[in-house]
């Protein structure tokens, strides 16, 4: 046992003593995530912990100051600055301490615990017409921790301003081990027996204040998003000793945040939303004044860069209601009167309109393209951070702020300065406050790169300062600009800075190298010259292949999201950092850097970190920068297992196209075998839940009497490829389609005996898939160029990603291009004038989420709502099974778990309305999740069928 472990073995040792149960984790498997935030840092720690009370973490606390080990408070994990990383133990407030406490109506406040997530809160004030103000783009994920740490601020920072005014008391734990509350008076023991220690450490803050008067009055607070430093002035006399806001924006390197009691500010009757469109950024700047005499909740601001990678990512229709323009503003108004906020709008557009600068403006009134507008300007940081032409950029200078009156002279200074040093830069940010976020194409991976920069950066936080600005307006100094605060602040107040933390940090165990006694910018940097990994798997899309390919993680954290879109089931499902698709990358990158995981494609670490990965797609989609973790995932099974023995499933549900053909000759006494005791044998044999019933094979002659029964007239317009799954399964799909294709003025000609290679992907036996899609191609690429229509959602979603990617030859992209879903054909190729039958009012409709992430623009929602049915309740997530996942023994209680996230819910309250899942998986879970009510879910072909009881429905 080396020194290193043991002392480590001493310290998780001492903390059981101290806080007993306290989970605390670690080795490389579980430590890896926890290296990295959302910025360009990385610094693996040495365990984690997961705390429940406010008395673990001064277990925590106290143990590590008696081992010398430094101790990092965390919330979400998005700190774009390496605020939530350190070398000693990281406490992960986010996993267990999320409760919140209380709400109290009349007073306006809230008391929460430290992991709370923003989202959380509003969601449960918004029932007492109350909201949080502060709002940052990472609102989904991000915690109150957190932005207090911070000092977050948000969209409407010009209405609501920074988190410190929201702040009325905070529950802390000093270095010492001892609680305490922070308020507006001062500091309080929460143990009576602590009160001499506390009043010592106020006494002692007092003493610092009043020696540094007249400087911290001329230095500190001088513009309304001053974050950079301490926030010293809010200690001044005339400002009450105001001990809680002091605190908010120390980043955990002064004492640590358990609980906070926070005020809420009331909900907006009224709204309006204006989008500006501009020639440049430099435009829009210049009339962020005139914008303010209006009295906005909001200015915003963005760059063409951003919207492009938008429409890019997840389709033209993805960003709608901008005015043309090369930069745009979001202006938002608010008030009690929707007459008065409307009037106020057209007169700010009238005004501006005078001032000549804008090339179009307009009122959105559409919420559905508001919220898409939002969603575009909150996905900034993840969008501007690997862009539609493949290039990268990162954060380093992502925060600076001005006064907004000074906003235009600063970013024409600014990307002069960007100019001169041959970097390029996508900016975005809240204009009306005068902060501007900006991505920068640093190379961080060679010293020239480095150099270039430190230098740019040193300029760059003398040009702020030049401007009467701050270097961070809200993400806080941490290690990157925590070496520059010496360019904006004198010696003495450096000086001040560092006796405050010594006050409350004698040993400089929170959180160091941040704010005092700093890091230099340039080390612990993540980004590193890596050596190409030879894959099956192309990434075209990836300079540096599968190690660009995983580095796209910038760990904004959308994964961590409850709600919105569909990523990340089993996190959503379990709550654990491990099991997000961050975490996912994270371990991936580790594994690629080759130091703490150092066993590559052999690592169980990374095998157990991708484990309940449900190869769903949806980050392929939902993620702002694109992780696939899916294909990813399929990647490093091949790599593993490259050579050995594969787990059972991987055989039996791997190869299932192949077994599933053979079954078709004997189904009748197949599906009887497997009905019975010796079914739920070779179930477990096979690595198969004995939870479900395995769904019944369809005889060939089935499939013939389908077919022969769909068929249809010439001229054939159209391919109809029947799938695996189809085929062996459901052939009545098959049929169902073949006849609403042709009622809709698709005829199509059935293709039959081909796969996809679907299965054999995800389970990553990438030879075999090859080998099978290679056959596929040849006979479907014979100089046809009709389109081809997949029934199954999944396998058309492999033609169109998994085969080109895998294959990489022009006829993969050829037959990929054809490729359309049921509902794309419906969509894009029906006759104008096509009706279908009568429709139900209502459906339930799940999704499929391959289908939803590989064809945007094509939602079987929307084509419902075209065809006449009135309401289309959608289960917003995956359906738990995907694929092989929920037929694995072990991944079973995931399975229905994820269910429970979204689908359950819809079905609990179906009151007689029918049920589509285009899906194979999805319609199998559907029909175990409501085994007992006699139905079972539809087809989108089946819903549509023109004709009823056709031959060929039975086995």
């Amino acid at each position: 046992m080396t020194t290193t472990t043991r002392d480590l073995a001493g310290l998780t040792a001492r903390i059981a003593e101290l806080a007993p149960g306290l989970r605390v984790e670690t080795g490389p498997g579980a430590t890896g995530p926890y290296a990295y935030d959302a910025s360009n840092y990385r610094v693996p720690p040495r365990a984690v912990a997961f705390p429940r009370t406010a008395e673990d973490v001064v277990g925590v606390v106290r143990a590590c100051r008696e081992a010398g080990v430094p101790v990092t408070a965390r919330g979400g994990g998005t700190s774009m600055a390496g605020n939530a990383v350190g070398r000693g133990v990281v406490l992960d407030f986010s996993r267990y301490m999320n409760r919140i406490l209380d709400i109290d109506v009349p007073a306006r406040t809230a008391r929460v615990e430290a992991g709370v997530v923003l989202d959380a809160l509003r969601s449960a004030t918004a029932l007492h017409g109350l909201d949080f103000g502060p709002d940052p783009s990472s609102h989904s994920r991000c915690t109150l921790g957190g932005m207090i740490g911070n000092d977050a601020c948000g969209n409407r920072s010009v209405r609501d301003g920074r988190t410190s005014a929201h702040v009325v008391a905070l529950e802390i734990v000093t270095a010492g081990g001892v609680r305490a509350v922070a308020d507006h008076t001062g500091l309080q023991p929460l143990d009576p027996h602590d009160g001499a220690s506390v009043a010592r450490l106020e006494a002692d803050i007092k003493r610092l204040v009043g020696e540094n008067l007249a400087l911290i009055r001329t230095e500190s607070g001088r513009i309304p998003r001053q974050v950079s430093g301490y926030q010293l002035h809010r200690l001044l006399p005339e400002n009450g000793f105001d001990m809680a806001r002091a605190l908010v924006g120390t980043e955990g390197s002064c004492a640590v945040v358990t609980a906070a009691t926070v005020r809420l500010v009331a909900t907006a009757q009224a709204s309006a939303l204006l989008t500006l469109g501009y020639d440049d950024v430099v435009a829009a700047a210049e009339d962020v004044p005139e914008i303010l005499r209006f009295a906005p909740s909001a200015v915003e601001g963005m760059d063409e860069a951003i919207v492009a990678t938008m429409r890019a990512r997840r389709g033209p229709d993805s960003v709608t209601g901008l005015p043309e323009g090369h930069a745009w503003l979001y202006v938002e108004l608010e008030g009690d009167d929707q007459a008065e906020v409307n009037a106020r709008a057209a007169a700010l557009l009238d005004a501006l309109e005078a001032q000549g600068r804008p090339t179009g403006g307009r009122v959105v009134e559409s919420p559905a393209e508001r919220r898409s507008l939002w969603r575009v300007r909150e996905d900034g940081a993840g969008l501007a951070a690997r862009l539609v032409d493949g290039g990268e950029s990162w954060p380093g200078w992502e925060d600076a702020a001005v006064a907004p009156e000074h906003l235009a002279a600063y970013l024409r200074g600014f990307r002069k300065l960007l100019a001169a040093h041959g970097l390029t830069g996508v900016l975005y940010g809240h204009f009306g406050a005068g902060c501007v976020h900006v991505r920068i194409d640093f190379d961080m991976a060679t010293d020239d790169g480095r150099g270039v920069m430190r230098q740019f950066l040193t300029e760059a936080a003398a040009l702020v300062v030049e401007h009467g600005g701050t270097l961070s307006g809200e993400h806080g100094d941490g290690r990157a600009r925590s070496e520059l605060l010496e360019v904006m602040y004198s010696h003495r107040m450096i000086a001040a800075f560092a006796a405050f933390k010594q006050v409350f940090d004698p040993e400089g165990l929170l959180n160091p190298g941040v704010v005092v006694d700093p890091a230099p910018l340039d080390a612990d940097l993540a980004l590193r010259e890596l050596p190409l990994v030879e894959t099956t798997f192309g990434f075209p899309l990836d300079e540096d292949g599968f190690a660009g390919a995983v580095r796209r993680c910038v760990g904004v954290g959308r994964c961590r999201s409850d709600a919105g879109g569909v990523m990340c089931p089993s996190y959503r499902a379990t709550g654990e950092e491990n099991d997000s698709t961050r975490g996912r990358a994270r371990m991936l990158q580790e594994m690629v850097r080759g130091e703490t995981v150092t066993d590559g494609w052999r690592s169980t670490e990374v095998r157990d970190a991708l484990d309940l990965c449900l190869s769903c797609k949806a980050c392929s989609s939902d993620c702002p920068v694109g992780v696939d973790m899916a294909t990813y995932k399929a990647e490093f099974l091949h790599q593993h297992y490259r050579g050995r023995l594969r787990p059972r499933s991987h055989y039996s549900l791997g190869w299932l196209p192949t077994t599933s053909a053979l079954a078709g000759y004997a189904a009748r006494p197949v599906n009887a075998l497997l009905r019975g005791p010796l079914g739920k044998l070779l179930a477990r044999l096979g690595g198969i839940t004995t939870e479900r019933r395995i769904p019944a094979f369809a005889s060939r002659r089935a499939l013939r009497n389908t077919l022969r029964a769909a068929k249809t007239a010439e001229p054939v317009k159209a391919l109809l490829f029947v799938d695996s799954f189809t085929r062996a399964f459901r052939p009545r799909v098959a049929g169902a389609a073949g006849r609403v294709l042709a009622d809709a003025g698709i005829p199509c000609a059935p293709q039959e005996g081909l796969c996809c290679g679907l299965t054999w992907v995800s389970t990553g036996q990438l030879g075999t898939a090859r080998r099978i899609m290679a056959r596929t191609v040849t006979a479907l690429d014979n100089g046809d160029s009709r389109p081809i229509v997949v029934a199954e959602p999944s396998c058309a979603a492999a033609f169109k990603r998994d085969v080109p990617e895998l294959l990489g030859t022009e006829a993969a992209r050829r037959v990929a291009d054809r490729v359309r879903t049921f509902t794309g054909a419906l969509t894009d190729l029906a006759d104008e004038g096509w009706t279908p039958p009568p429709l139900p009012e209502s459906v339930v409709l799940q999704t499929h989420c391959h289908e939803y992430a590989a064809f945007k623009g094509h939602r079987p929602a929307d084509l419902l709502r075209r065809l006449g049915v009135h309401t289309v309740d959608e289960a917003e997530g995956c359906c738990g099974l995907a694929g092989n996942f929920g037929f694995e023994a072990e991944h079973y209680d995931t399975s229905i778990a994820v269910a429970g996230l979204a689908l359950t819910p819809l079905l609990d309250r179906l009151d007689g309305r029918p049920v589509v899942a285009d899906g194979f998986s999805c319609a199998t879970q559907i029909d175990h999740l409501t085994g007992d009510q006699d139905m079972r879910a539809l087809h989108l072909a089946e819903l549509l069928d023109p004709a009823a009881d056709q031959p060929g429905e039975t086995t």
